[in-house]
């Protein structure tokens, strides 16, 4: 009785334990398919629109001191979506301390969104006119109506555009400006500017675009301005795609679909994904039957 009171309970135990055994490798292995997946996530695209964006040196006659003018108007990014509409933009600290007007326009949008598979910036500006320091009454380009976008989208080619819609003025000269080239416009007394007319670049996942891009050499000389130098970038957009991960539909090495045949090559590899939890199993079964079986001789003895 003693006996049979101690065999049951092994054969119970070691049957138990290799059950336990066999059932924790598929579960190890969903977990690790579950982590790989989590790894895998998607990276978001990235887009920006800009109206204006100035990087110009402004020399002052009074003192031997440049004063840097850096102006961002309605400057947006995305991953998330944005968009600002503002006209005009202010800045102090220059003819006098007063307020200064960097440009003024009847539209002036720049907006940039981002999805999980597309990326796009996009800027309109419409009767606009850009105006520098030392020159309160003449503006340094008029403009009737300018555009750019950019636009990233997963697995496609990205694509850059800039569209100029009516005449441009140039230091108060009306002037043509040339795909083919830059524009040069010489104002005596006053200086000279340099027009890049819409460039855009691509690569495989990004897009630039720009309106206008102007090289400015003023000589002003009023209002306690000596020169302004530097650039003037009008209508910027540009754009980056997601990396979308196909991942997700895509069977999982090692681990065959419900009711597909096993294939052969588990043979030649010498194993499988299952293949480690199969063998710890056994393993496992292996050494709790040899146990149960010793242990059942002791008591018989």
């Amino acid at each position: 009785m003693n006996g049979n009171n101690f065999r049951m309970p092994a054969r119970r135990f070691a049957t138990v334990a290799a059950a336990t055994a066999l059932a924790a490798g598929p579960a190890a292995l969903a977990g690790a398919v579950s982590a790989h997946a989590t790894d895998d996530t998607d990276q978001q695209g990235r887009a920006s629109a800009v109206v204006l964006r100035t990087g110009l040196d402004v020399s002052l006659l009074n003192k031997t001191l440049n004063v840097p003018l850096t102006v961002s108007l309605n400057e947006v990014r995305a991953p998330q979506s944005s968009e600002k509409t503002a006209l005009t933009a202010r800045l102090e600290g220059v003819e006098g301390g007063k307020p200064f007007s960097v440009l003024g326009a009847e539209v002036a949008a720049a907006k940039a969104t981002v999805s999980s598979r597309k990326a796009e910036g996009y800027t309109n500006l419409a009767h606009a006119k850009v105006h520098v320091p030392g020159l309160p009454l003449l503006s340094l380009i008029e403009v009737e109506s300018v555009t750019s976008k950019a636009t990233c989208e997963a697995g496609k080619k990205p694509v850059a555009t800039s569209n100029l819609l009516g005449g441009v003025t140039v230091l108060g000269k009306k002037v043509t400006l040339s795909a083919g080239g830059p524009t040069a416009v010489d104002v005596p007394g006053v200086g000279s500017v340099r027009l890049d007319l819409s460039k855009t670049s691509t690569t495989s996942r990004t897009a630039a675009a720009s309106a206008l891009e102007l090289k400015v050499s003023i000589n002003p000389l009023k209002l306690n301005v000596a020169e302004v130098e530097g650039t003037v970038t009008l209508a910027g957009a540009t754009c980056e795609a997601p990396v979308v991960s196909d991942a997700s539909d895509a069977p999982v090495a090692g681990v065959e679909p419900h009711g597909a045949p096993a294939e052969a090559g588990l043979a030649e590899t010498g194993g499988g994904a299952m293949a480690p939890y199969v063998v710890g199993g056994a393993v496992v079964l292996l050494a709790v039957g040899g146990g149960a079986v010793a242990l059942g001789r002791r008591s018989r003895g």
